[in-house]
Parts: C-alpha cells; structure tokens; sequence
C-alpha cells in the first residue's frame, strides 16, 4: 500500500511538472535556413545564432533523414515522421508517392496546433515554393511566397517583420533558401556560401529585434536549424556532412547554455514545438521532444 502512494504521489508530481512547461502562454518562431550544414559551424560568422546557443539549447548533430534532401527534410521536420511515413521520397516531392499509413494527412505540428487550439494565428513567409507541399497549407491564417522572382533574403525578412509586428503570430515559420542557393550554385563551404551566413544572421537579428517591438519577445521561443548540409555542390547523400545539421532553440523556459546529449532526428522538431506550445503528440508521430525544457 505505501509503494502504491508513493507510486501515485510521484505520478501527480509528474503531471504538475508536466502541466507548468507545456502549458505556458509562449509563441514560437521557427526559422529554417535550407542547407545549412553543421560542416561550417566553426567557420561561419553568426553571433546571432551563437548567442541563442549560449542563453538556449543546442546540438550540431542532429541528423537528417534519408535522402538528405531538402522536401524530404522539410516534410519529416514539420510532420513528425520519417520517410517510410510521409511518403515524400523524391527531390521536389509535391506529393507522396505512395499511400499514407491512414485515409487522412499525417498531421503537420500546425495542424495540430489548429485542431487543438483553434484560435491561434499560425503564419509562415517561404522563399522556397517547395515547401507549400508538404505541410497542411488549410491550417495557416497567412502564408507568404517571396522567392517567385530575384531571391532576396532583405525582402523575406520585411515581410517577416510586418508578420510579427502586426500579427503577432503564436507560431511563425519562416523559410530561407540559402545558404543552400549558394551552395548549389557556388559549392557548400565555398567562400560565397560562407559570406550569406552573416547575412542570414543579421536576418535573424532583426527576427528577434521585431518580436520586441511587437511585445511579445518575453514570450516568443525561437528555433533556427536546418534540413540538411552538403558536399562539394549537391547533397541527398549519406555523408555526415549532408546529413547533419544544427538544432539552436531559446527562450522561456528553455535550459541556457545547454548541449543536447541525446540523439536527436529531423521528426524530433515537430515533437519539441508540440510540447512547447502544449500540445497533445498525434499517435502517428515518431519524433520525441529533446531535453531542452527547465
């Protein structure tokens, strides 16, 4: 009998903890940058980000699925599964290629989001139109599409901006096609691949600065990562350099200065932004929330 109290006090111990993390009234903004590989971490110039690093959570090994392709990547982050699940196997998925394990969409984390907290503002600004695919485009208040002509990652961040200082959104995604771009275009570890990464970084700077003159930067948990790196000028490959990427994740309630230790997978995001906003896990997800939160 007293082993069973103690079993039941230690239980409702755990789901007061539980209750006082996810249950906060926090926003998250989740900033993707394609092809940003943990390969460049020493070399590449963001104080930015490395200050989220130093007052947030972080690992550079967190590992893409196979291939190490960008909708395959995308898909897995923000759906919670692997491939075997969603089905976007190919290079510029627009659908998958075979059947998903029920009649309904696997359901993306801002699907989730809409069914269980329906009066949230979830937006997303994108410059990669790939990335309409695979997510659930019906659970989005406002998206927006900036890379149908010159790619201008200036242009994309005042469109973000405006999103966050008008909206004050309770889950933004922003999507940024480089470095990516310059790694296709001029090799992944190319001095031009290495000269966007402070841009990208000042881009991030100003995230950060606009949820401030939103007000709502005290509560706003930021997480910029990746969905693959890159070898010479291509990727989709098996290398660690293609595979891994970083994972950086700060703010409330967010453990400063913390290496992650445990392993952690693409379909791992979806399931660390469910927990941070508090919502229940679907069934179907594979991923688990890392050992970020106090």
């Amino acid at each position: 009998m007293k082993h069973s109290k103690i079993l039941v006090m230690a239980a409702i111990l755990s789901l007061a903890i539980s209750c006082s993390r996810t249950n906060r009234d926090v926003n998250v903004v989740l900033i993707g940058l394609d092809g940003w590989g943990s390969f460049c971490w020493e070399q590449a110039e963001m104080p930015t980000v490395k200050a989220l690093m130093d007052e947030g959570s972080w690992t550079l090994n967190k590992r893409s699925v196979l291939k190490s392709a960008s909708a395959i990547n995308w898909a897995s982050m923000l759906n919670g599964v692997p491939t075997e699940m969603h089905g976007f196997t190919k290079w510029n998925s627009k659908a998958p290629v075979f059947a998903q394990p029920t009649e309904e969409r696997i359901p993306s984390i801002f699907t989730i989001l809409r069914q269980q907290k329906p009066e949230s503002v979830i937006e997303s600004v994108y410059e990669w139109d790939g990335v309409k695919y695979v997510i659930d485009s019906a659970a989005f208040d406002k998206r927006i599409w900036t890379g149908k002509d010159t790619l201008d990652i200036n242009y994309t961040t005042e469109q973000v901006e405006k999103c966050l200082i008008e909206d004050k959104p309770d889950l933004f995604y922003v999507h940024y096609d480089q470095p990516d771009h310059e790694g296709h275009g001029k090799g992944f570890g190319s001095a031009e691949y290495y000269d966007i990464l402070p841009k990208l970084d000042l881009c991030i700077k100003r995230i950060i600065e606009a949820t401030k003159t939103a007000g709502t930067f005290e509560k706003t948990i930021f997480i910029v990562t990746s969905d693959h790196g890159g070898i010479e000028k291509s990727h989709g490959g098996e290398t660690l350099r293609e595979m891994e990427t970083p994972f950086v994740i700060c703010g409330p309630g967010i453990k400063k200065g913390h290496k992650l230790e445990t392993f952690m997978m693409q379909y791992d995001v979806a399931s660390t932004i469910a927990s941070a906003l508090g919502l229940k896990q679907p069934e179907l997800w594979r991923g688990r929330p890392v050992d970020c939160f106090e």
